[in-house]
């Protein structure tokens, strides 16, 4: 699929529908796959047999709490079907993310460049099933697995570009098209158009009031792209929030798929 294909009304095929039903079913028989997560799905299968001891999975709540600024990151997370935030708080309680890790990803990756502890946090946005490892396993495997490293290090230059492209996002473009921006990525995670998020959740994820992303969702659902309940929010016209959103989503997503290529 071309660059021009990515960023069109059709959804780039990050996880189908066909794989997270699959997945769903299998989680219900206790099964681990690494089909779900992206970045698992690019290991070796002799890597993958050496980790699958090691996984738990987890199901995460929304607004849970990973791993807080100044704690120890005990646990890595490799969201199947959740979508976790790193954010910094303010001292005025406002806070503001610089990433967000779904079915791409990991939660955690800072333990690999020689700290236990961040300055930030991991918060859960979007409820849904990961798989943990211990974060001291996880290092030995860093340390010792060459794939898996490289792996690292092309998943830390996408979470740069991320963190860069939103510092520039928030500063130079309108609420509305920040949001557009947040929809599309969280849409590329999930099956079907369906999301479940407050305006609290994508306030604070923004760093801006409520009423600001009130008001920006009132204009996308007034012009047909979505239809907004209390804590869900459906998507109905993707190419009305492609033609909303500012070039920063093509630039993330093209980075994105430029290092993990869909298998």
């Amino acid at each position: 699929m071309c660059d021009d294909q990515r960023m069109s009304g059709t959804r780039p095929p990050t996880l189908d529908s066909a794989v997270q039903g699959s997945l769903r079913m299998n989680i219900a028989q206790s099964s681990i796959v690494k089909q779900g997560n992206r970045l698992m799905a690019s290991l070796a299968d002799l890597d993958w047999e050496r980790w699958k001891p090691q996984i738990e999975l987890v199901h995460l709540k929304i607004g849970e709490i990973l791993f807080d600024a100044g704690q120890p990151i005990n646990h890595i997370y490799f969201p199947l079907t959740a979508i976790i935030s790193q954010q910094y708080d303010f001292d005025d309680g406002k806070s503001a993310e610089f990433a967000q890790m779904g079915n791409e990803g990991m939660a955690g990756v800072f333990i690999f460049m020689g700290s236990a502890s961040t300055s930030s946090k991991a918060v859960v946005v979007a409820s849904g099933i990961a798989y943990r490892l211990p974060a001291s396993w996880m290092l030995q495997e860093f340390n010792s697995s060459g794939l898996f490293r490289q792996l690292i290090l092309h998943y830390m230059q996408i979470l740069m570009t991320h963190a860069s492209q939103l510092a520039v996002c928030n500063r130079g473009h309108s609420i509305e098209q920040q949001l557009s921006r947040t929809l599309l990525l969280q849409l590329d995670r999930v099956a079907g158009n369906d999301l479940s998020l407050t305006h609290e959740v994508i306030s604070r994820s923004l760093g801006v009031r409520r009423e600001g992303v009130s008001e920006a969702a009132k204009r996308l659902e007034k012009m047909g792209a979505i239809r907004y309940s209390r804590g869900h929010i459906q998507v109905l016209n993707r190419g009305a929030l492609l033609k909303t959103t500012c070039e920063c989503y093509g630039i993330i997503k093209r980075e994105d798929l430029r290092l993990f290529p869909v298998l």
